[in-house]
């Protein structure tokens, strides 16, 4: 294994798998999408048309 060590700049310059605005506002859409099948499998009600 071979270790060394990094100065700041690199440690910066380190791009992580995480998480993005957009990926968040996905990952929302599709809870709030699947509560709502759920709600309508659980709990179904007529359409006042």
């Amino acid at each position: 294994m071979n270790i060394r060590k990094m100065n700041d700049e690199q440690l910066e310059r380190i791009k992580g798998g995480g998480v993005t605005v957009w990926t968040g506002i996905a990952i929302t859409a599709i809870v709030i999408f699947l509560s709502g099948v759920i709600e309508g499998i659980t709990n179904p009600k007529r359409c006042n048309g």
